[in-house]
């Protein structure tokens, strides 16, 4: 964007400040459409290219700046989810969102002072339930449509007309697709579970995991429980989900045989209690779970280093 001349400085500045304070927003509503905090970024670059590669009339014959910036957001979300199931097939092994930490628990964050310019896109996604892995996972079962409907209207409360615009229907039809990714999420929606319960359960799961308890950790899973792993053909894991609370303990030692030293550190994964391990004090694999009925049902397991990004990144430790 060209300098402006001083008589116009008053009406630039405020401008430029409302649309530089849009940034925390479409990151969060990119993260939650794609589920990849580097596409989200990438999505949120381009909306922005967009926005400059206007003139300045056309700048200033918008009426609100906010409500193009999402609107192109979410068109170019809207794509990219258009895209990805053909780039998935391709993907190595089974795909799983991208994790998130809480900013407390990474010292080279802004809460631990590290005082970078440019705030971390992993610190602008606020962590709720809209971003838990097991939520996340269930909007990679909609269609394109029916994901950016459900999430613009049912999590950041967009109207079916505003909605309409972006996915090129009409609203009766936004209203539809909405409906049907409700129906999605109450299909497979566990009851839900409180943090420090969950907290607790996963903190004996990693203990049982470091003394190499088969019988604990067997103990701790649903017999119908499902571990998915994630390493992109990047890094070595099982690339077809591993079923069966018995079969998931037995790989669990395994890893723990064959890769000594690992340490496990509890922590905040995408807003509820998970963990980290950590190699030679490399972030190597970071765990989301869900639980059912005091026992563990599903285990994500991200292993992808293009995935670990904002664990690796920001000297989590």
């Amino acid at each position: 964007m060209s300098t402006p001349t001083e008589p116009g400085r008053d009406r630039t500045e405020p401008a430029l400040s409302e649309i530089v304070g849009e940034r925390r927003h479409l990151i969060n509503l990119a993260y939650r459409l794609l589920g990849s905090l580097a596409e989200a970024e990438d999505a949120v670059q381009e909306t922005y290219t967009r926005w400059y590669a206007l003139s300045r009339t056309q700048q200033d014959a918008i009426e609100s700046p906010g409500a193009w910036l999402t609107t192109v957001a979410g068109r170019i979300c809207l794509d990219v989810l258009g895209s990805a199931r053909v780039r998935r097939e391709r993907y190595v092994g089974e795909w799983i969102p991208e994790p998130l930490p809480d900013r407390t628990e990474w010292p080279g964050g802004p809460a631990g002072g590290g005082g970078s310019e440019r705030a971390d896109p992993a610190d602008q996604v606020t962590l709720d339930e809209s971003v838990n892995m097991a939520f996340l996972v269930v909007l990679e079962s909609m269609t394109p449509a029916e994901r950016v409907a459900f999430i613009l209207h049912d999590v950041f409360r967009y109207p079916f007309a505003e909605i309409a615009d972006i996915v090129g229907r009409t609203p009766a039809a936004c209203r539809q697709l909405a409906s049907s990714a409700r129906r999605r999420i109450r299909a497979t929606q566990a009851p839900a579970v409180v943090p420090a319960g969950q907290a607790g359960l996963v903190r004996h799961f990693k203990e049982a995991w470091e003394a190499k308890d088969i019988e604990a950790l067997v103990d701790l899973l649903d017999p119908d429980a499902t571990m998915i792993a994630d390493g992109g053909g990047m890094v070595g894991t099982v690339l077809r989900p591993v079923e069966g609370g018995e079969r998931i303990a037995q790989y669990l030692i395994h890893i723990a045989d064959i890769a000594p030293g690992l340490v496990l550190l509890e922590r905040t994964v995408n807003g509820r209690p998970g963990l980290v391990a950590q190699h030679t004090g490399v972030t190597v694999t970071v765990a989301a779970f869900s639980l059912t009925g005091g026992r563990i049902t599903r285990i994500w397991a991200v292993r992808n280093p293009e995935k670990l990004r904002p664990w690796t990144e920001n000297g989590q430790s």
